[in-house]
């Protein structure tokens, strides 16, 4: 395996985790208007 692959696919998964702990951070720490149901940055409601 190269290391341009391995560097990209490092890079890619440490990309998607730092997303889903800002999300999870988001809907904790900010109102329900913001990120909630129904709010406008981050909808909780599906």
């Amino acid at each position: 395996m190269s290391l341009e692959l391995a560097f990209s696919f490092d890079l890619l998964l440490a990309s998607f985790l730092t997303c889903v702990l800002l999300r999870d951070v988001f809907v904790l720490a900010l109102p329900d208007r913001i990120a909630g149901p129904g709010g406008w940055l981050v909808d909780t409601q599906k």
